[in-house]
């Protein structure tokens, strides 16, 4: 990508008593480049900061072009935040797997919902993850030359026909060399395998887990650990494609296959290596590993331990609860029914405040088809069409994951304003095991 696709990086906030607010930068100004050099994107920005001398030409909201210079302290940074972390476009994904969660939504809805994103910096910067399809020679140095680690990858298999035949690309088949290749320059990755009955698994899943082990070595492992995660399939998916939902027999036998595999690395490599996203064991009907299985969670992202972290953060905080509260009140609290079991003692717990009442409404996601849910797939739409009609108390609890991370809105686009309209109740957005202990007590 030539530096005449870079835009000018478009501040929409100044963080108050910082270098850029002393300095006078405004929202609306646009950084164009520093120390003469333009900014692809939020990582330029970030390594180019780093002097102690800065020249930074600025275009302000009347088109008027600046030159401002700035001495700092090593490291100290700026205080600016940017529209976007990418100045120069997204890298967007050339694949064609069928499990796509793109590819199976409904048409008509907002742009930002079908960019198909395989951009190596989102993955660094964010921990989304990328395939390494869609890498030119210029990217793969990049990322050696600024040690770009980790990255999250999709590796889905490691046998190549197999990998070829999960991304519908003849370029999947290079996933061995790629880790080499990392492997070769000391730089790491975090590994996922989405995991289709029929396709990768069985006597597959185990070949990928036994080669991705390989590669754990050495004091910077080439693969640092590895998710495994059931396919998501929704009721908006190509007719055609040859997917079917994990059912309960078969977490069974993938949960008993990995974790035969997982004894085996924490023998050979101290540790357990590869680990099952909680769903598997919902899905399965299974308890869920103690929280001391999941290490310090370097998965938690693909939802690996997240069930067992909220729980431990909750009974940590529970000090903060009051024995009653002054005035009694009554929540709704909207999780997705895949935690429903497992979060019944938060409920209880809460419960036992005086004058606190919390229900859980535990929801299965009819707007993607789905019996069992996890709680950030949940539309405005699932907890109308659950929720219409029900006596609510106060207010209902919804967590952020549920909505856009920068706009109060689901992925069916309906926002929070046009559902509490609906259902005639205050909504509040909460944040983790914080943000519902704040909500429940401190609120009134």
């Amino acid at each position: 990508m030539s530096d005449a696709t870079i835009r000018p990086a478009l501040i929409t906030a100044v963080v108050p008593d910082s270098i850029a607010a002393e300095v006078g930068f405004e929202v609306g100004d646009r950084l164009m480049s520093i120390n003469g050099q333009p900014l692809r994107d939020l990582i330029d920005y970030r390594f180019l900061c780093a002097d102690e001398v800065l020249e930074l030409e600025v275009l302000d909201a009347t088109g008027k072009t600046h030159h401002v210079e700035i001495e700092k302290d090593y490291d100290e940074n700026l205080g600016l935040e940017f529209e976007t972390a990418l100045f120069d476009g997204l890298i967007q994904c050339n694949n064609r797997c069928p499990f796509c969660f793109i590819d199976q939504q409904p048409p008509g809805k907002r742009n930002t919902l079908y960019l198909k994103d395989d951009d190596y910096r989102l993955s660094f910067l964010y921990g989304s993850y990328l395939t390494l399809t869609n890498l030119t020679q210029r990217e793969w140095e990049r990322i050696e030359q600024m040690r770009l680690s980790p990255l999250y990858v999709s590796v889905h298999a490691t046998e190549p026909d197999v990998r070829i035949r999960l991304l519908k690309n003849p370029r999947a088949g290079q996933i061995l060399d790629q880790l080499r290749w990392f492997q070769t320059r000391h730089l790491q990755i975090h590994a996922q395998v989405v995991l289709c009955p029929s396709i990768n698994d069985g006597e597959h899943l185990t070949q990928t887990l036994l080669d991705l082990s390989q590669f754990h070595q050495g004091d910077v492992p080439a693969v640092a650990s590895v998710a495994i995660v059931p396919v998501g399939l929704t009721r908006f998916r190509p007719s055609e494609d040859e997917l079917v939902p994990v059912n309960r027999e078969q977490a069974q036998v993938v949960i008993a296959q990995v974790q035969s595999l997982q004894a085996k690395f924490r023998q050979q490599l101290g540790t357990t290596f590869a680990w099952l996203a909680d769903e598997w064991f919902l899905i399965a009907g299974q308890d869920l590993p103690p929280e001391s299985h999941y290490e310090d969670y370097p998965q938690i992202g693909n939802g690996v331990g997240s069930i067992r972290q909220f729980l431990k953060e909750f009974q940590q905080a529970t000090r903060q609860l009051p024995n009653r509260l002054t005035a009694p009140h009554r929540y709704t609290w909207v999780v997705g029914n895949a935690v429903e079991q497992p979060f019944q003692p938060v409920v209880q717990r809460l419960n036992q405040v005086e004058g606190l009442t919390v229900t859980m409404a535990a929801i299965a996601s009819h707007y993607w088809g789905q019996d069992i849910s996890v709680t950030g797939l949940i539309t405005g739409q699932d907890i109308l069409q659950t929720l219409q009609g029900q006596e609510l108390g106060d207010a209902l609890l919804l967590p952020s994951i549920m909505l856009k991370h920068d706009e109060p809105r689901f992925l069916d686009d309906m926002t929070i304003d046009e559902l509490a309209g609906q259902l005639d109740i205050e909504i509040l957005s909460i944040s983790g095991v914080e943000g519902l202990i704040e909500a429940c007590i401190t609120r009134w």
